[in-house]
């Protein structure tokens, strides 16, 4: 199975981690983002996968060929000008093109979880889906809507206070989306949008016009985002304690 993880970004909320260096090699319990990111990916069966670079990037690939690719296929993708997730994916399709049988995982390198990748994979297939988001009712600036079938709706109301989780919008589910994705090849063919943008907005578009595009609900895992010091501070505790093996 391939995997695209998106490392590109500048990694501003992270400073003054990020300072000398890219977000993707921050260190939680002695370990980078990105070691930990490749890590679970590989258990889950993933043989071949796709970074994109920009912020830092020689020092992304020469921690990547240093540690002798983490026993996997990586290739590089480098963008001069951030893309976004959308564009950045855009720029990586060949990649995933090499075997249009077979989806692929989308994952931030700034998140942590335990959300169980195989099931995810299955629940994607089962339902036939284009694109398959995991998602949370935890809290949330920016909440993503669903119907009742799980079927994607758009994005709802951008929260400045997110103290309580997003609030259901009838008779839409309001929830949080965790980074992770699943998508087929297929998606490929299905993209317009040029230069820097993001994969949301392509799924509103797609979903307007009929696309499948699903959630996985993920209440029961863990899940963090990595994006402030101070959430690199409680994953650490989070894996010490044994809360996130």
């Amino acid at each position: 199975m391939k995997a695209m993880v998106l490392a590109a970004g500048l990694g501003t909320r992270l400073r003054p981690l990020t300072n000398g260096r890219p977000k993707a090699l921050v260190e939680v319990a002695g370990r980078t983002l990105l070691e930990l990111t490749l890590t679970r990916l590989r258990i889950f069966g993933v043989t071949q996968v796709i970074v994109n670079v920009h912020h830092f990037a020689e020092m992304v690939i020469d921690y990547i060929a240093a540690n002798n690719n983490f026993g996997m296929r990586i290739e590089i993708s480098r963008e001069d000008e951030l893309l976004d997730t959308g564009g950045g994916l855009k720029k990586a399709a060949w990649f995933f093109l090499e075997d249009e049988s077979e989806p692929f995982l989308l994952h931030n390198v700034d998140v942590l979880s335990t959300i169980d990748l195989a099931h995810m994979v299955r629940f994607h297939k089962q339902r036939n889906a284009l694109a398959t988001l995991a998602v949370q009712h935890r809290q949330t600036s920016r909440p993503l809507l669903f119907d009742r079938q799980g079927q994607f709706q758009g994005r709802g109301a951008k929260r400045n206070n997110t103290d309580q989780p997003p609030q259901p919008t009838p008779p839409f589910d309001a929830v949080a989306f965790s980074g992770i994705h699943i998508i087929s090849p297929g998606i490929f063919a299905n993209i317009s949008e040029q230069g820097a943008f993001s994969i949301i907005d392509t799924y509103i578009r797609l979903a307007a016009q009929g696309a499948s595009i699903t959630a996985f609900p993920a209440d029961e895992f863990y899940w963090r985002d990595l994006g402030r010091p101070e959430n690199i501070a409680q994953a650490t505790r989070d894996i010490e304690t044994g809360i996130c093996a």
